[in-house]
């Protein structure tokens, strides 16, 4: 196997974690890039003493240069609480972050992966959502600056490819969760088993009757790996998660009896702009990269939970 030299913005995030782990595990070098902004550095302090991993701190809206083999441009804050709390850098790290990595994989030809979100289909009207669906999207509305920054990054790496032969992947990622998510990151996988840990009334927005697929962050990892290595020509989007649909009301009975657990499940109001359906169609993961994933919902939130207990 040919060792890669492979750089990985956003990596010491929850998901570039998993990723940088991966990548050294599979023989690669791998610098990861990161201003720890929701990026955190004991995420990765395991891998600081080994001598094929660099550590850069550095923030994707400046350029950076590099001579590496590829690059998966992961960098942006994904949760709602974090990237509302700054709309403006949240857009600017989209759009400034994939012109500067896209700049710098055209000037050393190397292969580069965007991670997108399924946030680009807004609340959907066809489900589950296929990569030819255009999506039900406010361009104004409280979560666009998120929306509206990964649907930009995925028309520059398009423009890209097609005006400068920028080898592009682009995968749009639905609801992932597992160990080293942020404690406090607001998405409802972490909030729920933070508050069934600390024995307080689990909260749910609306009836509870709105719907999410979750898929663990290792399936995630491979999807990415296998799309990184996919033939030339398959370009994407493609979604990546588990197309199996959960209510938000069902999650929380589950997260109460996996963590055996007293909490009381209350009901808030619902935020605006929040999809009442998400759920990927992945056949076309399942043909092109042979993707599916393997880890149910019981045995990765038992992961989790070991995960927050042992943080709390």
């Amino acid at each position: 196997m040919i060792k890669k030299k492979v750089l990985v913005t956003g990596g010491a995030g929850f998901v570039g974690s998993h990723l940088c782990d991966r990548l050294l595990k599979e023989g690669n070098e791998v610098v990861c890039l990161d201003n720890y902004f929701t990026g955190q550095k004991q995420n990765i302090v395991h891998l600081m003493n080994n001598p094929y991993f660099e550590l850069i701190r550095h923030d994707v809206t400046m350029p950076f240069f590099i001579e590496v083999d590829e690059i998966f441009n992961l960098a942006c804050p994904a949760s709602p609480i974090h990237y509302q709390y700054n709309a403006i850098k949240t857009m600017k790290t989209s759009v400034m972050g994939a012109i500067n990595m896209l700049g710098l994989a055209k000037r050393i030809k190397a292969r580069i992966l965007q991670a997108s979100t399924s946030e680009v289909y807004g609340d959907p009207q066809v489900h589950p959502q296929v990569e030819t669906y255009w999506g039900h999207v406010n361009p104004i509305g409280e979560r666009s600056c998120y929306d509206e920054g990964k649907r930009s990054a995925e028309t520059l790496f398009v423009n890209y490819h097609k005006q400068n032969n920028v080898k592009i992947k682009i995968i749009r990622i639905f609801n992932t969760y597992g160990p080293r998510m942020h404690p406090h990151d607001g998405r409802v996988v972490s909030n729920f088993i933070v508050q069934a840990l600390k024995g307080e009334d689990i909260t749910i927005y609306g009836d509870g009757e709105q719907t999410r697929s979750f898929q663990y962050v290792d399936d995630l990892v491979e999807g990415m790996i296998r799309m990184m290595a996919s033939r030339d020509e398959f370009t994407g989007p493609v979604n990546i998660g588990n197309p199996n649909e959960f209510t938000i009301k069902y999650l929380a009975e589950l997260v109460i009896k996996l963590t055996g657990s007293k909490s009381k499940i209350v009901r808030m109001p619902l935020p605006s702009d929040d999809p009442t359906q998400r759920q990927p169609n992945i056949d076309l993961a399942k043909k092109e990269l042979e993707w599916e994933p393997k880890i149910q919902l019981n045995e990765g939130l038992l992961k989790t939970i070991d995960y927050f207990a042992s943080i709390i």
